[in-house]
């Protein structure tokens, strides 16, 4: 199956932490779920322009096999009488990356390559897009999640696809696979349709870190590891603002550190516009999720009573 994107995307790895993925953005509705295949301890393949979807799980597949990237992406065209069209970014679990930009691709299209990431973009505004995204993966620093969005930036800056923008999307995966593989899988966030959607899927991993605090707090609580479960809750709280899930939890954790009077200050906020939090909250001992000392289960009893109907 075809399909005409006209794309900029980009497969890149962390040797540092062990992170390997990929980004994309174009005037194409739900991108990601055409353009990025990602898989962990295997490698990541980009495929646009005239998509061939089939290079996808057909990469993942050569590359498990044991081909590095270069050989993977010869073994690709070879079989694909259309390989003109095509535009294809590969990356091993090595970090060794290959690119094409077929011949018949519509200008701007090009390519940049090096270790551990592959650029490439087709019916840019302007030339040079890949070039701008090399350089701002190489230069912007933190987490990849953070790199590979400021490469979809760099080539949105410079104007990016020429019919405009519609879809983005954000893959992460381990480079190197583990026996729990349910938690292979790291980031895998799509803007569908969306008029900026480089900037929303800026707010979705800004969102993401903080659901991971919050994650992070669950299952410290699970081990009833109390300070930890204090600070990620804390962290949550931070980067999810006035979410109720991360205002709970926080506060949760703050009783159950045996800090009552910050707790209960920062839950009836909450409990005043939402009473299911407050019966939320009483029943959790019950379940060895909260520490209620006798002062603050009787406050919490008598502030369900005066919310009684």
């Amino acid at each position: 199956m075809s399909d005409f994107a006209a794309t900029y995307s980009i497969v890149a790895m962390d040797p540092a932490t062990g992170e390997m993925g990929g980004a994309v953005q174009s005037h194409f509705f739900a991108v990601g779920h055409a353009v990025l295949w990602a898989r962990a301890g295997v490698g990541v393949v980009a495929t646009q322009s005239l998509i061939n979807r089939q290079f996808g799980p057909d990469g993942l597949r050569l590359l498990g096999q044991g081909l590095n990237a270069t050989e993977t992406l010869a073994a690709l065209l070879e079989s694909d009488s259309g390989a003109d069209y095509r535009q294809v970014g590969v990356l091993d679990h090595l970090g060794n990356s290959a690119a094409h930009t077929g011949t018949l691709c519509i200008r701007e299209a090009s390519h940049r390559r090096g270790p551990f990431f592959a650029a490439q973009a087709n019916m840019m505004l302007h030339p040079g897009v890949p070039e701008a995204m090399e350089t701002a993966f190489q230069e912007t620093p933190g987490p990849l999640s953070e790199r590979l969005i400021a490469a979809l930036a760099a080539a949105e800056a410079l104007g990016g696809d020429i019919r405009g923008k519609q879809s983005a999307a954000l893959v992460l995966v381990r480079a190197n696979g583990s026996p729990a593989v349910a938690s292979d899988e790291l980031v895998n966030l799509h803007v569908e349709d969306h008029p900026k959607p480089v900037e929303e899927l800026t707010r979705l991993v800004s969102l993401y870190r903080g659901y991971q605090s919050l994650d992070a707090g669950d299952q410290a609580m699970e081990r009833h590891d109390l300070d930890e479960a204090a600070h990620h809750y804390s962290c949550a709280h931070e980067a999810l603002g006035a979410n109720p899930e991360a205002l709970f939890w926080h506060g949760i954790a703050l009783l159950n550190s045996g800090k009552s009077a910050d707790g209960l200050s920062r839950l009836r906020p909450l409990f005043e516009r939402d009473p299911a939090w407050l019966e939320l909250t009483l029943r959790l001992p019950a379940s060895r999720l909260a520490r209620l000392d006798a002062d603050t289960e009787a406050t919490l009893r008598a502030w369900r009573d005066s919310h009684a109907p």
